[in-house]
């Protein structure tokens, strides 16, 4: 009987020791969840700290990091193409990297210059010409020619080109492949259809935006059409998927942000259409004031006025790809390009620059020391390439 008790007390002691045991495993488990738990709290109170003084720092000067020597004719045209520059006149173009590599160079002779990109893809031709040469960042591409003297044109990112075609009584729109393969073409008469006076693909190619400006019972109107050349627009009549008719308007330009989204300037109003397959309405202002000028990037659409609060030169509106209208900004600078880069826009001219965030907060603003032809982002935060008549500069704002 003495050793049933004993073997009794034996056993409620190592089962209270299994007990106090996993009490002291789970109390060590809960600490050490607890600690991590500080720690990583800890890490992230920082990470918002260091990222809120991060979006509200103020730079008031930059550094010169690094220098590359160039060489441009005086009439010679800078422009961004992807992140690379080109250089264009009436004599030839030619594309360089930042680091001043010529990927490649296009001779021609050109009166009357008419240029389209996306993203990183040229097309340039002459007004009246039949030649339209095709090229990206890093190669030539291919020439097109056509059979009809060309009046405009448009590209996307795989280097298919949409050309305005002049015949004896009609307008052709006619679409290409880079190696010149015609793949689509469409004809247009003033009395019907309208004339085209705007066209632009989306960067995939597969949609194709026209507006045509025609007179109906003395008064003008446009049509926005979009064209699909994948397999949703092969069920439809010439590819057509949707069309806008304005009264009483000009739409004299029209252009693809993204594969999904594309925005139309007409006489004192603005239009964004959304979708990829078939384009639909998704928002339009009504503009009471004369427009300035229009900058655009895949993701923000800029308009500039003249200033309505007698205290600036200039207004900024800015919307976004889903229509929204994203604020208002006032400046005084004379300004000879601005483009949008991540959450910022940079205003700039010759002599100076100013860089503002979304919110509208001044980031920048300075004087450069040399001319500038061209300002243009990096994949870098604050650095940009400045493009003078002799140098591709690398600027960091400090």
């Amino acid at each position: 009987m003495a050793d049933i008790r004993q073997y009794l007390r034996e056993k409620e002691k190592r089962e209270q020791n299994q007990v106090d045991y996993r009490s002291k495993i789970l109390k060590h488990r809960m600490t050490t969840v607890y600690r991590i738990g500080l720690i990583v709290a800890i890490a992230l109170a920082v990470m918002l700290l260091v990222y809120i003084q991060y979006q509200r720092q103020v730079y008031t000067r930059y550094d010169v990091v690094d220098t590359v020597k160039r060489e441009a004719g005086s009439e010679a045209i800078d422009m961004c193409l992807g992140n690379a520059i080109l250089t264009y006149s009436k004599d030839g173009a030619h594309c360089t990297d930042a680091k001043g590599n010529v990927t490649w160079n296009q001779t021609y002779e050109i009166q009357d210059i008419k240029l389209a990109s996306c993203k990183d893809v040229v097309a340039i031709a002459n007004y009246n010409g039949r030649n339209i040469y095709v090229g990206n960042t890093q190669e030539q591409m291919g020439t097109i020619t056509t059979n009809m003297p060309i009046r405009n044109l448009a590209v996307a990112a795989n280097g298919q080109v949409t050309a305005v075609l002049a015949d004896t009584d009609v307008t052709w729109v006619n679409t290409y492949n880079a190696d010149g393969e015609n793949i689509y073409s469409g004809q247009t008469h003033m009395s019907n259809s309208g004339y085209p006076g705007a066209v632009s693909l989306s960067p995939s190619g597969e949609l194709l935006a026209v507006s045509y400006v025609y007179v109906d019972a003395g008064s003008i109107k446009t049509n926005v059409a979009f064209y699909n050349f994948g397999p949703i627009g092969e069920n439809q009549s010439d590819h057509m998927v949707s069309v806008f008719i304005y009264t009483d308007m000009l739409v004299p330009m029209i252009h693809f942000m993204n594969d999904e989204t594309a925005f139309a300037v007409g006489d004192g109003r603005l239009m964004i259409y959304r979708g990829a397959h078939i384009p639909t309405l998704a928002g339009e202002y009504i503009l009471d004031e004369e427009i300035q000028s229009v900058y655009y990037s895949d993701k923000y659409i800029g308009l500039v006025f003249l200033s309505d609060d007698g205290e600036h030169r200039y207004r900024l509106n800015v919307y976004d790809e889903n229509a929204v209208k994203i604020g208002t900004y006032y400046f005084d600078m004379e300004y000879n390009d601005i483009f949008f880069d991540k959450e910022t826009f940079v205003i700039y001219n010759e002599q100076e620059c100013m860089v503002s965030t979304m919110n509208g907060l001044e980031k920048f603003k300075g004087s450069f020391t040399r001319g500038v032809k061209l300002l243009l982002p990096t994949t870098s935060a604050y650095r940009y390439i400045c493009v003078t008549d002799d140098s591709f500069d690398t600027l960091q704002l400090r």
